[in-house]
């Protein structure tokens, strides 16, 4: 089973550009018997979480850094609609697909995003059932045209293509509404500046007597950032650096590192210093290996962590699915090397979708 779908939740924010704004809505429908809801849909700002509803509690809440504070704006969002369409396709994929296990999950992605000349783009939309990554759909209002790369045969295949033409018709011009109106009332966590906390760090290797210099900058937002390990002045080649990946803290800020392993020997003749640019600085930092914090700490999050915490936020609950099951069923001990297979196979897809300058 591919899990690409599970990376898109985190690489679309990577992959909008600065200065262009987004709306998305993540519903994931799961029917079996789960721990979870049966529908959850999270709504996001940008890269900014901001509301949440699931079919357990039938209510759609606004989610502010400390909790709920009121009733988000999302008159024009056909969460409830989304939640019956989805039932029906679930049901109508498990039938075609022949899916029979006891539970079966369907994933969709649905926004639209605002340019930075603040032209309207497209409306996208993309579907995941069972981990397997499947329709995908793009609808330009410029020309009026809907773009579709269709992986399942739907059940009236003229007239289903018709009416979802329709749909996205209808619904791109209030998608872009929805995004203007919150955007307007989340500008002071969308539009907000943060400055990046950064520190070379060096933590000695025993096994090689050599040590791994780390450039970290932690606490910024927004997400777009330059961060660049230099060895005597220069930039060290990307070939060299480990890590590099955007992470989010747990406070709407972000984090990255980039890693470079030296022997003694470089360590004692070469000087490394790390440099930062982000929106929120006036000049590039510097930073050198004896630069200490500002007053202000940052707490950092093990990456691990913060990419598990991400996906559970956009309730996507496949990799616990599973879990689960294979903990009902007695299929931990021979579950593990497909679990190493399938979690390899994710991997290679992040790889590949890192290098993709698209919106998506």
């Amino acid at each position: 089973m591919r899990l690409l779908f599970l990376f898109y939740l985190f690489q679309i924010f990577l992959t909008v550009k600065s200065g262009s704004h987004s709306f998305w809505m993540f519903s994931t429908f799961i029917k079996g018997e789960t721990p979870f809801p049966e529908y959850q849909a999270i709504f996001m700002l940008d890269d900014i979480p901001f509301a949440y509803y699931d079919s357990n509690d039938n209510k759609l809440v606004h989610r502010g850094v400390n909790g709920p504070e009121r009733t988000p704006d999302l008159g024009y969002v056909p969460h409830e609609i989304n939640y019956q369409c989805m039932r029906s396709r679930a049901s109508y994929l498990r039938q075609l697909l022949n899916h029979t296990n006891s539970f079966h999950v369907l994933q969709r992605i649905l926004g639209c995003q605002l340019q930075e000349n603040e032209d309207i783009g497209t409306l996208t939309h993309k579907d995941a059932f069972n981990g397997a990554t499947g329709d995908v759909r793009y609808y330009n209002p410029q020309s009026d045209s809907l773009y579709t790369d269709q992986v399942w045969p739907d059940a009236v295949d003229g007239i289903w293509v018709v009416s979802v033409h329709i749909a996205f018709a209808y619904y791109h011009p209030l998608c872009i509404e929805t995004l203007k109106t919150n955007l307007e009332k989340e500008k002071n966590r969308v539009l907000k500046k943060i400055n990046p906390r950064v520190r070379l760090l060096q933590k000695t290797l025993p096994d090689s007597g050599g040590a791994k210099v780390t450039c970290l900058a932690t606490g910024f937002y927004p997400r777009h950032i330059n961060l660049t390990l230099l060895r005597d002045g220069q930039p060290v080649s990307d070939h060299l650096i480990t890590g590099g990946e955007l992470l989010p803290n747990g406070d709407e800020t972000y984090q990255i590192r980039k890693s470079l392993e030296v022997s003694a020997e470089e360590l004692q003749h070469h000087h490394y210093t790390c440099t930062a640019e982000h929106l929120s600085l006036d000049n590039k930092l510097d930073i050198s290996l004896n630069h200490e914090w500002d007053s202000v700490t940052t707490s950092i999050v093990p990456s691990v962590l913060i990419a598990a915490g991400l996906l559970c936020l956009a309730g996507v609950g496949v990799g616990a699915l599973v879990l689960w099951r294979r903990t009902r069923t007695g299929e931990i001990g021979r579950g593990s090397q497909t679990s190493l297979q399938v979690n390899t196979e994710a991997s290679e897809e992040y790889k590949s979708l890192s290098t993709t300058d698209t919106n998506f």
